[in-house]
């Protein structure tokens, strides 16, 4: 039997669940969760996160799509609060976009700041994070949204890389890890990369969630919508 962590998503647990395979995420993997723009990938990575965060499993949260305030703000409109986890040291979040924004943000005890631009600052902020977690707990989660930003502020092949190194990372420590990406959005070769990088592969369309890839479970797809509560599967 495969040990899996609660994936957050409401019937897709049910769906993953077979004989061999005790439904939801595998852990210690790391999951692409990539399609067409406005599809639900942020809703589903920001679920899988809070579902750990609820069930004591700390989150390294990487946002390089928005800033902190507009991430808790996103969060916030799914039912999904998180800021009594940042205060009691459960969700880390290094933050690369707030300063872009201009939105400065003080750094504290669960949250830093890096620049999308200097990919060696940010994996020294992820590799000190991961070591602040570790010595936390056995178990945790890391999401990164969005490799997509990553790929448009840096030359492609060092944020391959830096993704690679960072998927490595996680995993060695003991954690789960979600990536999202939007497809098309970089070069055919670049996103073979990343595919070839992960454990398991999810592509939603809008409609349906299509698992392409996942460790001991076949292909298989459903369809989905997205409510103020998040992603949920169609029963």
């Amino acid at each position: 039997m495969i040990a899996c962590i609660e994936s957050g998503i409401p019937g897709f647990d049910e769906l993953t669940h077979t004989d061999s395979f005790m439904g939801g995420i595998p852990e210690n993997t790391t999951t692409l969760v990539y399609g067409p723009p406005k599809t639900g990938k942020s809703v589903f990575s920001n679920q899988f996160c809070y579902n750990g965060l609820e069930n004591q499993e700390p989150c390294l949260y990487i946002t390089t799509s928005q800033g902190l305030e507009t991430l808790s703000m996103d969060m916030n409109d799914f039912n999904l609060p998180v800021q009594d986890y940042l205060m009691d040291g459960s969700l880390h979040v290094i933050d690369t976009m707030s300063e872009i924004l201009e939105k400065k943000i003080e750094a504290t005890d669960t949250v830093v700041t890096s620049e999308i631009n200097n990919p060696t600052d940010l994996m020294m902020k992820i590799g000190s994070k991961i070591n602040t977690i570790r010595n936390q707990t056995v178990r945790f989660r890391s999401v990164l949204n969005s490799t997509t930003t990553l790929l448009a502020y840096n030359e492609s092949m060092l944020i391959v890389r830096v993704i690679k190194a960072y998927l490595m990372r996680v995993k060695e420590a003991g954690g789960t890890t979600m990536l999202t990406y939007t497809e098309d959005s970089a070069d055919k070769i670049v996103e073979t990369m990343l595919k070839s990088m992960v454990d398991n592969i999810i592509r939603l369309d809008g409609n349906e969630l299509q698992i392409e890839a996942m460790k001991g479970l076949r292909k298989m797809k459903n369809s989905y919508y997205i409510s103020k509560n998040g992603i949920s599967l169609e029963q």
